[in-house]
């Protein structure tokens, strides 16, 4: 009796230990992950609040080059900020699409047009951060991007939802034109399979001494 007793305590035992070892793997696992996410958040946060002190401090001295094709921006340069002002989207602009930039910024897709300059300036940006208030995109909306050499504003004429290998939405356009990219659906968890497209034309901006006071 005493060694079966003992026969069926061992199993138990072990599976107790097993369930422990389980029980901190997936805690610490937690811990991490939460860990890592917290410092995304805060990494990213303090990107955009030094490269927005930073780009402030450029346009009130009049630093910025005059033109933004004059010289070969690199990755990680900032173009100037984009701002959707009924959806409250504020963000810093950089130059790269890469893991690291898309993290911390709204990317400028290499070899598409540069703000200012004919054909499809594409930017890219993360469907849970930067790019998350895209959901609510109207018809109409107003989208800014400041840049040292000026601001240039568009209007949203279209939204549409394209599988994640069409990179036809990047083809060059005769006109002036903006083109937002972020992953779809807003709430997938994991790699989305499609892409969420947001298109504006150019519009032009009228100086103030075009209306003259009476």
């Amino acid at each position: 009796m005493k060694s079966s007793a003992v026969a069926s305590a061992r199993p138990r035992r072990a599976s107790s230990r097993t369930f422990r070892l389980a029980f901190y793997f997936f805690l610490a696992l937690g811990l991490l992950t939460l860990g890592y996410s917290a410092y995304v958040v805060v990494d990213a946060r303090a990107y955009q609040a030094y490269e927005q002190s930073k780009f402030e401090a450029m346009l009130q001295k009049g630093t910025g080059s005059p033109q933004l094709s004059a010289t070969p921006l690199v990755e990680g340069d900032v173009l100037g900020e984009i701002q959707v002002p009924r959806l409250h989207l504020k963000a810093i602009v950089v130059q790269g699409d890469s893991h690291t930039i898309l993290r911390r910024a709204v990317g400028h897709i290499p070899e598409t047009a540069l703000p200012g300059n004919p054909g499809n300036v594409a930017l890219a940006g993360h469907r849970d951060t930067f790019f998350r208030p895209l959901r609510n995109i109207k018809l109409g909306d107003t989208i800014t991007l400041k840049t040292p050499t000026g601001d240039f504003q568009y209007l949203v004429e279209s939204t549409q939802i394209v599988p994640s290998a069409n990179v036809e939405v990047l083809s060059a356009t005769p006109l002036p034109t903006l083109t937002l990219i972020t992953c779809f659906p807003f709430d997938y968890i994991g790699a989305a399979p499609n892409r969420f497209v947001v298109r504006a034309r150019q519009v032009v901006l009228q100086s103030p001494e075009a209306n003259p006071a009476p």
